[in-house]
């Protein structure tokens, strides 16, 4: 949601845009209401959330953050839009370049997807409508992740505009308030539930840092419950559920704080918006035996990508 705010910022969109927020979901509800709390920018209508994906005319341009969403997939092929806008939606993103820039009948599958033969089929038809539209001038991908070189000049070979931000609207707006007083804040992390690392090396972990100073510890938004309960037992360990995303709830840091991270999209984010108020934001560096055998190399390899010139943890 917020990249899509960024996105008509900086004019991909058109001069007026609707943002429909998916329902039932508090992370979109809530960064919603602080979007409304700082005044979206002109043009751009923030509508109430939605239970069904809305179904757009024929021809108007349409942005869309999740590019392997089935209903999304559908809708390329049957609402048939005029233009495409694909808003960061984090490390995915990275794979749907490299999908896109791939063999033609490619589907477009999320990573470790077990797909059946319909879904798989439907994958194929989005990736030919996909790069179809990239050809005729009508795909832009709008993003604020380190994309590549390599993959940046293949993503523009195929037709598609490439459009790079640094959260221009976001670090326009005022802050709202001093952040967490910790001086280390940690952000949370997906893997664990994804069970692409071991719990008991992340608990160990996050026991060793709340042992040596007080830590500000804001969830990831896939966090499990029980996980995010264990969190809180740890001593010296606060949690902060405010639901807005990071880039949003802490930007407002001060010099002395730091910013922990094991590798997540957050981390180049943060960076863009925390580099000129002096904060460190430090990428943990993931030890071999957290890794569990459902990480492949691949995904590793992604999320290497966030993990320069930072620091490393001990299990």
């Amino acid at each position: 949601m917020l990249c899509a705010v960024e996105a008509h910022h900086a004019g991909l969109l058109g001069a007026h845009a609707r943002v429909i927020p998916r329902a039932k979901l508090r992370p979109l509800a809530v960064t919603r209401r602080e979007i409304a709390r700082l005044g979206p920018p002109d043009g751009l209508e923030l509508a109430m959330p939605a239970p069904e994906m809305p179904r757009p005319h024929r021809g108007v341009s349409w942005a869309v953050g999740d590019a392997f969403s089935g209903k999304v997939q559908a809708g390329w092929l049957t609402a048939l839009p005029g233009r495409i806008v694909i808003v960061d939606d984090g490390l995915a993103t990275i794979r749907l370049l490299e999908l896109l820039t791939g063999r033609a009948w490619t589907p477009l599958l999320r990573a470790r997807a077990t797909a059946s033969p319909l879904r798989k089929a439907l994958g194929v038809a989005a990736g030919l409508r996909l790069r179809a539209a990239a050809r005729a001038g009508r795909l832009s991908v709008f993003t604020a992740l380190p994309v590549p070189a390599e993959l940046a000049q293949a993503v523009r070979d195929r037709g598609a505009e490439l459009v790079t931000h640094d959260f221009a609207w976001l670090r326009s707006q005022p802050l709202r308030g001093p952040g967490p007083r910790e001086r280390t804040v940690v952000l949370g992390t997906s893997l664990v539930r994804n069970g692409l690392i071991h719990r008991d090396r992340y608990f160990t972990w996050l026991a060793g840092l709340g042992s040596t100073e007080p830590v500000a510890y804001f969830p990831h938004r896939r966090e499990d419950p029980d996980d995010l309960a264990r969190v809180r037992e740890q001593p010296g360990i606060t949690v902060y559920d405010g639901g807005a995303p990071a880039e949003m709830t802490l930007r407002g840091l001060a010099a002395e704080q730091r910013v922990l991270s094991l590798p997540s999209t957050a981390v180049t984010s943060l960076r863009v918006l925390l580099s000129a108020r002096g904060v460190a934001v430090e990428t943990v560096d993931v030890p071999d035996e957290w890794w569990t055998a459902q990480a492949a190399p691949s995904l590793r390899s992604h999320l290497s990508m966030f993990a320069h010139h930072d620091t490393g943890v001990t299990g």
